[in-house]
């Protein structure tokens, strides 16, 4: 009797860990789904910023160095969001691509208030349907990333809970990091993207 009870015991503990386990591996999930959501964003942010500065590049002639540092500025944020995609759960990754982000944020401001110095640039077609298209998409990315760090959010605490801890490092559920911009300041400067 005190064998079948030993057992019974055994298997309702390797159930419930097992639980644990299952559980933190949805929340995971869930997390690196959130980033995928962010990367499709970006990438579609990432693409329109060749047209933006193609059409922007005949107005500007005399502005031939911002719009390098806006080009640059997207292929490293680029770059970085390949690398945040392989494994969301990369921390570093993700502060390098927050970082990224700021950088292209800022050079795309430079180059938005330059525009503003260009009225045909202001009320060329094609620079109205990219502003709005810009603004769309800036739109979305951060849903997707309130969404994402939701996600984090959700995850760090299901792992960080008792019994959890327990098990989490055992297990190799790392904390996830927030994707944040460098600094509030940052976020409140968004570029402006007005031609109108």
């Amino acid at each position: 009797m005190a064998l079948i009870v030993t057992i019974a015991i055994l298997v309702l503990l390797a159930a419930w860990i097992a639980g644990i386990y299952n559980r933190l591996v949805g929340l995971r999930n869930r997390f690196k789904n959130a980033f995928a959501q962010i990367d499709v964003q970006l990438k579609r942010r990432y693409d329109l910023i060749p047209n933006l500065v193609e059409s922007v590049k005949g107005y500007m002639k005399f502005e031939r160095e911002t719009l390098e540092a806006v080009i640059e500025a997207r292929n490293q944020a680029r770059t970085a969001a390949s690398r945040a995609a392989a494994d969301p759960a990369d921390g570093e990754a993700i502060q390098g691509l927050a970082s990224a982000e700021a950088a292209l944020s800022g050079s795309l401001g430079r180059l938005f208030a330059l525009a503003e110095s260009y009225p045909d640039l202001k009320a060329n077609q094609n620079m109205l349907q990219l502003q709005e298209e810009l603004t769309s998409t800036e739109n979305k990315v951060a849903f997707a990333r309130q969404a994402y760090n939701d996600a984090v959010m959700r995850y760090n605490t299901g792992r960080e809970v008792f019994p959890a801890v327990l098990f989490a490092g055992m297990f190799g559920f790392a904390p996830a990091r927030l994707l944040e911009l460098e600094s509030p300041a940052v976020e409140r400067q968004a570029p402006q993207v007005s031609f109108t």
